[in-house]
């Protein structure tokens, strides 16, 4: 029959989200611009165009989400939705390399940076003990890993108790770990900007504060899955929304490893603890 659908492919229809999306993004990233160099209304700028990219993202997804339950996420379209989730975690990892390498240009060739005086940490610069709050939070994540992978199982096998109370473990967890990192960093000997800071403290700041952003992200990622798995969205056989949540999960605590092994602990040693 001529028109007929012969294959698995999903054709979307018509979309105002693409187009609303970016408008919005370019009022966050100008209205930002203008922010900062106090121009007047740019921080309204900014959030009108933050406002209009959570509307974006909420009701895009939610069309994903409809899509889903309608079966056009046909076994090709789930596979091509993880490779699309693969591409942005990479891409997040190269946010992570920038940090990285920022940090060990830095501490690997200390005579190059006048402003820490030939040695790494810069000297007489107090840092945070890497066996206090930061390895408490190492393990709380490692803990964390386990409870999304618990959750995971108990997707697989339809168990639906197992993955609610696996979810909600794993978002205490991601909370508490803000908190505490909230905590280190209002106690820290250093900071970003001031008279205190220098290119161990804008690092410092730089790297292990994108990665709480992240695990703010992730916190959220997973109480929307939370919410679906209450409204029985998730199946055995399709749940790529949950899926990606986990992979971005463990995303996260493996940054977080490189982060404490190389940032806290090789970092700062040698340095006096706060």
């Amino acid at each position: 029959m001529a028109g007929a659908k012969n294959h698995q492919y999903h054709i979307l229809p018509p979309s105002i989200w693409p187009l609303i999306g970016s408008i919005s993004a370019l009022l966050m990233a100008g209205g930002g611009v203008m922010w900062l160099h106090d121009y007047s209304g740019g921080g309204y700028v900014f959030i009108a165009g933050a406002i209009g990219v959570l509307f974006t993202m909420f009701s895009w997804w939610s069309d994903v989400i409809r899509e889903a339950h309608g079966g056009d996420h046909t076994p090709i379209v789930q596979l091509h939705l993880r490779y699309g989730m693969i591409l942005f975690i990479a891409s997040e990892v190269m946010f992570f390399v920038a940090w990285f390498w920022a940090w060990f240009a830095a501490s690997l060739f200390p005579s190059t940076v006048d402003a820490v005086g030939g040695v790494w940490p810069p000297e007489g610069l107090h840092v945070l003990d890497p066996f206090g709050w930061p390895l408490l939070n190492t393990l709380i994540l490692l803990c964390s890993g386990t409870t999304v992978t618990w959750a995971h199982h108990a997707l697989i096998n339809n168990d639906r108790n197992g993955l609610i109370n696996g979810l909600w473990a794993t978002i205490g967890l991601g909370l508490l770990f803000t908190g505490i990192q909230a905590y280190e960093y209002m106690h820290a000997p250093f900071g970003f900007t001031g008279a205190e800071a220098n290119i161990y403290g804008s690092t410092f700041m730089m790297a292990t504060g994108f990665h709480g952003a992240h695990v703010i992200i992730g916190t959220i990622f997973l109480i929307v899955c939370l919410v679906r798995s209450y409204k029985g969205h998730f199946k055995p056989e399709q749940h790529f929304g949950f899926e990606a949540a986990a992979w971005y999960w463990h995303f996260v605590d493996v940054v977080w490893l490189f982060l404490f092994l190389c940032i806290y602990v090789w970092g700062g040693w040698g340095a006096e603890y706060h």
